[in-house]
């Protein structure tokens, strides 16, 4: 299976785009310049409500809805860290050691919030859950440091490995070299990816991640409540860190910057596949150049078809995402259970990759087909638990009720992907009249000459793929031959804007607008 990353910078956001064979299987946007109040990020924040009712704590970290902290999340050696942060701050001279912090008896699993924290208190916690819809962030108190190969948890001191890594001879190969080189009051978790790993390369990693944690507590020092103190590595670098495998043949970006930060973190963590690492340098935009557009624009609506004339009817509530399988007018069997088996099972494939492209989190209600045969439920059932194996949210799929609907659970860390696929008129606004057609020529190129008055020569013009076909039409001839040579214009073709509309870009990238009264201003998009 042949696996690609595409990762689209642009000045406001970075969107990345998980392709397995050529077929979109993944996309992440993350915002450029703001606090997203990410997973992983660790926040020094400031409790505002106790809660006995939930055994949970609303923490203030900086969102404009306070944060959740249930009592399970504080983690066992919740007083301990308190203890240690307590001292941190009290003597910014100098940072204690962890090993030297008295050990504080464990939090039990019976007990109430109430009992361990109060309003007021100050508290080091780490975001687990994005803020979704109306909800703010979700918290641990129990912080932790992931890595590669593996996860840094202080206070814990032990280590644990992995259980999907089933060689026993393997295990223990790792739970004593992890021990040998780990640090007193730090415990490790060794993930599966760290099998038959090279010291070298586990010690090296390890250090990494123990500099992160003192960079950490130095900021923390340094820092009143409610204030970041440690972001995650950016969403471009998980995905890379968690997924990369031999199976990954190239990694295209067309930003500099990210390149040499993408380059720089392979270097360090697999330094024999950083040359995998390309940067794109093409006017027409990446996402149209490797067909990521285009499969987002037809996968990701409310009616999405599958192979053999069958589609999905895909629908979100405020409780729960619902899935309709239909097969549409086509009968591929005379036997109506035979029918229906085939098409449900040519649906699961396509459910499956519908939930990892949309990131769909909570409960998952499909009605499929009906069907009567117990045997064919059982193998639809099948079907659905081995093609969802390959998804790394946790998950839960259950057998097909009574009633013929299938439930499935999937972990949600983060807000589902939603892409507008409608496209409303920027020439009429949705009005449903505009200037005749026959004249949007006449009006791009006085457009064309109010921004090369104010911009002069290299400016590039954005049209939909229809209208750009209309301008190449001709070549020597061509409206584009034209623009070019007398404005100095250079027209792209761009799948992501409606019919006949325009954009202005100068050569950075930055958007150039046009206002009303034609006075040029440039906007650049920060």
């Amino acid at each position: 299976m042949k696996s690609e990353l595409i990762v689209d910078v642009t000045p406001q956001e970075i969107a990345i785009a998980l392709t397995e064979n050529d077929r979109l299987m993944e996309v992440n946007r993350e915002k450029r310049g703001v606090d997203t109040f990410a997973v992983g990020n660790i926040y020094y924040g400031r409790v505002k409500k106790i809660m006995p009712a939930l055994n949970a704590a609303f923490v203030d970290v900086g969102h404009e809805k306070e944060a959740f902290l249930h009592y399970l999340d504080l983690g066992t050696e919740f007083l301990t860290q308190q203890k240690y942060i307590t001292k941190l701050v009290s003597d910014r001279r100098r940072i204690p050691e962890i090993h030297k912090i008295e050990h504080q008896p464990a939090c039990g699993k019976e007990g109430q919030i109430a009992d361990y924290l109060k309003v007021g208190d100050t508290i080091l916690v780490q975001v687990t859950k994005e803020p979704i819809n109306s909800k703010g962030p979700r918290l641990s108190a129990e912080i932790s440091i992931t890595g590669r190969n593996f996860v840094l948890i202080p206070f814990i001191d032990k280590v644990m490995v992995s259980s999907k890594i089933s060689r026993q001879a393997e295990k223990g190969r790792l739970k004593q070299l992890v021990q040998s080189i780990k640090p007193k009051g730090f415990g490790v978790i060794v993930r599966t990816v760290a099998e038959d790993k090279r010291v070298a390369e586990l010690d090296n990693e390890l250090r990494v991640l123990i500099q992160r944690w003192e960079d950490c507590v130095a900021t923390l020092q340094k820092k009143e409540p409610v204030a970041l103190i440690s972001e995650e590595l950016g969403r471009t670098i998980g995905i890379i860190r968690d997924i990369l495998s031999p199976n990954f043949e190239s990694i295209h970006v067309n930003d500099k910057e990210v390149y040499q930060e993408i380059k720089q973190y392979l270097d360090l963590i697999a330094p024999e596949v950083s040359k995998i690492v390309k940067l794109y340098s093409g006017e027409q935009p990446i996402f149209d150049k490797f067909d990521i557009t285009r499969q987002m624009k037809t996968g990701l609506g409310r009616t999405v078809g599958f192979k053999k004339g069958g589609y999905l009817v895909m629908d979100r509530t405020e409780a729960l995402f619902s899935i309709d399988v239909n097969s549409g007018s086509k009968k591929l069997f005379e036997d109506q259970e035979q029918n229906a088996f085939h098409f449900n099972m040519l649906a699961a494939d396509e459910i499956v990759h519908q939930l990892r492209l949309r990131d769909i989190g909570g409960i998952i209600v499909i009605d499929f087909i009906d069907m009567d045969d117990k045997d064919n439920q059982q193998a639809l059932y099948e079907r659905m638990r081995t093609l969802m194996e390959n998804d790394r949210a946790k998950h839960n799929v259950l057998p097909l009720s009574k009633f013929g609907l299938m439930q499935i659970t999937r972990q949600r860390v983060r807000p589902a992907v939603e892409v507008n696929v409608t496209e409303v008129c920027p020439t009429c606004m949705g009005k449903g009249k505009i200037q005749s057609s026959v004249l949007f020529t006449e009006q791009v190129e006085e457009q064309i000459q109010n921004m090369k008055a104010s911009y002069g020569r290299g400016i590039r013009l954005h049209l939909h793929p229809y209208v750009y076909a209309y301008v190449e039409k001709g070549r020597w001839k061509s409206l584009k031959t034209k623009w070019r040579f007398k404005y100095g214009v250079h027209t792209i073709e761009n799948q992501n804007l409606g019919m006949l509309e325009t954009k202005f870009y100068d050569k950075k990238g930055n958007l150039l607008e046009l206002t009303n009264s034609n006075e040029e201003t440039s906007k650049a998009e920060k």
